[in-house]
């Protein structure tokens, strides 16, 4: 984990942050969308009620429930969708193999069915011939699905001569246990929307779609609080209870692209405008987290656990005081607190743009839950982003202690596709 968590800003619903968003509810109308907006009229926002006999133009920033379904996330655009858009309630992280046989020719077939079909799903269409009928009564309900490539998809391809040095492997790290069965894959695909039936649709229709040319090589299935469970809008909590999400670079901050995107003339040319996501599967150690007091919680993140307000005092949007002490002459934020370690003038500037999802997968052999994040971040270049960020949270962030990381990938994720076109069709087809 580190201090640059999940973005609050609004999603672009152009799949480009510099443009305006969309109005929730301007979209399109779709078979679909028209039965989940009738199903959705009898329904009540449960704050504990707080909603009730309020008026239903909601405030601005608030979701109304009725708007859930409605939420659209576009398939063309400069970036992919499910990067700088807003954290979704229900995800599934998928990768892929190419199977024996199947190169460059199956590979772009491949991209080209997944395209079409995102497209479909994600304006609140079928899927096409052979729909399972999941989703038939729901809208698109914000869903995106994100196709990236791996390391070895190139050497499967024969395109090693085109794959960017950016997509190095990953060093290993102190905390790493690593399982190599559910780290890595030729193809990753992330799934993301605000209904848990939407998104298990998509990720059906994904699988369905690779027929011969790829199989499953792993699966992790994710959630988020749903919009509109708070009484007004608020940065999400992990599973060890602490907000997250208070330092995520936001999309109207003007070096983002830079942070986040790669140059539209940047190299290698086919990755213009595309991004690079860093896959791990992080184990919360929840047993041994929840013997700690609230105060030795907060001590080891910097932050209160109530609202995410620094230590030092404030708000949570409040910058940090490091050099602050209390009476007995401590630092109110510890050396090893995460937060501090975690800040990007204690790296050299090194931001990261964090989106994720926890989980929860039963409990081990020992009872313990297994549970966690599964967390994943975005850069111009891993290398100048994670790589470097991580090795200084591995030598000494008090957080490690109560962390693993389980598994990991590392997937160059092509610009958004232009109308008529399918992701990655500039490196198949250039």
């Amino acid at each position: 984990m580190s201090e640059q968590p999940t973005p609050a800003a609004p999603e672009s619903t152009t799949g480009d942050p510099g443009t305006p968003p969309r109005t929730r509810g301007a979209a399109v109308v779709s078979r679909r969308r028209l039965l989940g907006t009738a199903g959705a009229t009898g329904v009540v926002l449960g704050t504990a009620g707080a909603l009730a006999g309020r008026s239903t133009a909601a405030p601005a920033g608030d979701t109304p429930l009725a708007s859930v379904g409605s939420g659209q996330s576009p398939f063309h655009g400069r970036h992919q969708s499910g990067i700088s858009s807003d954290l979704q309630s229900s995800g599934h992280l998928v990768a892929f193999d190419l199977v024996p046989g199947s190169g460059r020719k199956e590979a772009a077939a491949l991209l080209r069915r997944w395209s079409a079909t995102a497209e479909r799903l994600m304006s609140g269409e079928p899927a096409g011939d052979g729909d399972t009928g999941v989703a038939l009564d729901a809208g698109p309900a914000s869903l995106t699905i994100t196709f990236g490539l791996g390391r070895s998809f190139f050497d499967r391809t024969g395109l090693a001569s085109r794959r960017p040095d950016a997509l190095a492997p990953l060093p290993p790290y102190s905390s790493d246990r690593i399982d190599k069965s559910r780290s890595e894959g030729d193809l990753w695909v992330q799934i993301g929307a605000n209904d848990s039936l939407v998104a298990f649709h998509a990720l059906r229709a994904i699988q369905r779609d690779a027929g011969s040319a790829a199989r499953v090589r792993w699966q992790m299935n994710g959630f988020n609080r749903s919009p509109g469970a708070t009484s007004h809008p608020m940065t999400a909590r992990n599973l060890m209870g602490q907000v997250d999400g208070t330092r995520n670079p936001r999309p109207d901050e003007k070096d983002f692209e830079q942070k986040v995107f790669v140059p539209a003339d940047g190299e290698p040319d086919w990755m213009a405008n595309g991004s690079y996501a860093v896959v791990r599967r992080i184990r919360m150690l929840l047993d041994d987290w929840e013997k700690l007091s609230r105060g030795e919680q907060e001590k080891v993140i910097g932050r209160r656990k109530a609202d995410g307000a620094p230590l030092s005092g404030g708000t949570e949007t409040s910058d940090m005081d490091l050099e602050k002490t209390d009476a007995e002459g401590d630092l109110v934020v510890p050396f090893t607190a995460h937060a501090r370690i975690s800040r990007p003038d204690y790296n050299q500037g090194v931001t990261i743009l964090r989106r994720l999802f926890s989980y929860h997968d039963g409990f081990g052999e020992d009872g313990a839950p297994d549970a966690g994040m599964l967390f994943v971040c975005w850069q111009a270049d891993p290398m100048r982003g994670f790589v470097p960020l991580q090795f200084h949270l591995d030598r000494g962030d008090a957080l490690s202690q109560y962390i693993r990381h389980e598994a990991s990938g590392l997937y160059a994720v092509p610009g958004g596709a232009a109308q008529g076109e399918y992701v990655g069709q500039r490196l198949l087809e250039g």
